[in-house]
């Protein structure tokens, strides 16, 4: 019977120990010690040699293959799949495509072993230090994450990188909003608060960054002056919303974890989907990406029930969810902004509104809005011209 030459050398190399153990010229022990086995082993080869001579040295478990070796035709489709189909697939999301898609049914450690083996797949490098994880809120609502990460997700388009912001809830890893944009700002973070906001109501605290758009940091590496919010952090504060900020990457594991698995699936899912274009791809996440993380990566919390407090009157998003600024009214009852005139026009409330401070609200749609303390005095369109039949608030003991 022919063995690999590997066995062979095996066995040679025992088969001289052995002899020199039984002409003398070492001990049984010595022998053990030379071939780095036990006493134990040693004598059960001793036994093989006296009964089979050199054929007994060999191991019997190799001369037959494993019942459960996977045929040679289906390694190679398993293989030949990955290369043309799902080369840039991690392998667990190659593994489900293989049981759910072309009904193969092997582990997930065989395609991991079996795709390293060929060369398609790196092995990976050992982990880090251990960090301790910090425990996740036990109710849903009482903590959402906000990030957001750089990638090419759009993978037929590999010149371009878009911005994927993703609302995720603490407790259970679940997102509520996605969004591809084509850069992480002010209006597309407040796009996803207020669309959450107004689906499932107020929630406790907000998880983020330090990103410019989210807190001021006089001192680079250094706290946050609370004393002046941007934007974001006034509409939080209206809402009596908690903002935490992360001072690190490490800190942010949920939603770092959350973008690698999302890198390793979303780009081949629209991929294979021919998606180029970015409200297509915001589409299918909003119909179907998202439904899939919730029933496949999201957790039980620890609590039943929900944190999150309804919001009774809806139409208060728009004034909260916006831009503010600060303006003084000119002589003629105009307000300068950006380069537009926004004409306020006759009030029940004041005769002349010259030299007032009031309150510019550029809205998410971009539209404007002025405001004297609580009251809306002039509606406009995004290039500054009023619009007919604004609404206006009632005064107390108005009919």
């Amino acid at each position: 019977m022919l063995y690999p030459g590997a066995a062979v050398e095996r066995a040679m190399r025992i088969q001289e120990v052995i002899c020199r153990a039984i002409s003398g010229e070492i001990h049984w022990f010595q022998a053990a010690e030379i071939l780095g086995v036990s006493i134990r082993t040693m004598a059960r080869w001793k036994e093989y040699y006296e009964k089979r001579g050199y054929d007994g040295l060999f191991d019997r478990r190799r001369r037959r293959p494993s019942p459960k070796r996977v045929p040679l035709a289906e390694v190679e489709t398993v293989l030949r799949l990955f290369r043309e189909k799902y080369s840039d697939f991690n392998v667990k999301h190659f593994h489900e495509k293989l049981t759910t898609e072309h009904k193969i049914t092997l582990s997930y450690t065989w395609v991991k072993a079996a795709l390293q083996e060929a060369g398609l797949i790196a092995r990976r490098n050992r982990r880090g230090p251990h960090r301790k994880r910090r425990p996740r809120r036990p109710m849903e609502g009482m903590l959402l994450h906000l990030d957001g990460s750089t990638h090419p997700w759009l993978s037929l388009c590999p010149d371009r990188k878009d911005d994927l912001l993703v609302l995720m809830d603490d407790a259970s890893s679940r997102v509520y909003e996605a969004l591809l944009v084509d850069e992480e700002d002010t209006r597309s973070s407040m796009v996803l608060l207020r669309d959450c906001v107004r689906k499932h109501g107020i929630f406790c605290a907000l998880y983020t960054d330090r990103g410019s758009h989210f807190a001021l940091t006089p001192k680079e590496g250094g706290p946050v002056d609370r004393s002046r919010p941007t934007q974001i952090g006034r509409a939080l504060n209206e809402l009596h919303i908690e903002s935490i900020y992360a001072y690190s990457p490490q800190a942010r594991g949920r939603s770092e974890r959350l973008f690698g698995t999302w890198q390793g699936r979303l780009p081949q899912e629209l991929r294979l989907r021919g998606i180029k274009d970015r409200d297509s791809a915001n589409a299918f996440i909003r119909k179907t990406f998202i439904a899939w993380h919730n029933r496949q990566i999201a957790v039980t919390p620890e609590q039943p029930g929900s944190a999150f407090t309804p919001l009774v009157d809806k139409t208060l998003l728009d004034r909260v969810f916006c831009l503010e600024y600060q303006r003084s009214v000119d002589n003629d009852n105009t307000v300068r902004f950006e380069n537009r005139v926004l004409q306020i026009g006759p009030s029940p409330f004041r005769f002349s509104f010259s030299q007032c401070k009031v309150t510019v609200r550029e809205h998410l749609d971009g539209k404007l809005s002025v405001w004297y303390g609580p009251r809306l005095i002039g509606r406009y369109d995004s290039e500054g011209k009023p619009l007919r039949g604004a609404p206006r608030e009632k005064t107390k003991g108005a009919a």
